[in-house]
């Protein structure tokens, strides 16, 4: 997986590649509480990931959680089977995807 993060002002962007899993998402939760200071809004590009797993949701969930009264957290960008999982696991309804 790789993480492409880009900070303007109070926004964050992270571009994920590859698979968000097991193996992957402690960095993925490394580079955030890294970031995540004076931030207020986050929006994950999910253009080029290609699996989420249950521990990617909850890197999502947590980084959620987190933004809860500090901003705004999107999803974009995403692909059929990620969709798929989010609709299956009830993300979709958590999660703001556009």
């Amino acid at each position: 997986m790789t993480i492409n993060g880009t900070k303007t002002g109070s926004a964050l962007t992270i571009a994920i590649e590859g698979r968000l899993d097991t193996s992957t998402a402690p960095q993925l939760d490394t580079f955030i509480s890294e970031n995540i200071d004076g931030v207020t809004s986050i929006t994950f590009d999910f253009t080029d990931l290609s699996y989420i797993s249950s521990a990617g949701l909850r890197s999502l969930l947590s980084t959620h959680k987190k933004m809860i009264g500090k901003g705004e957290m999107t999803v974009t960008n995403v692909n059929d089977i990620v969709s798929e999982i989010f609709e299956i696991t009830g993300f979709s309804d958590i999660l703001n995807i556009v």
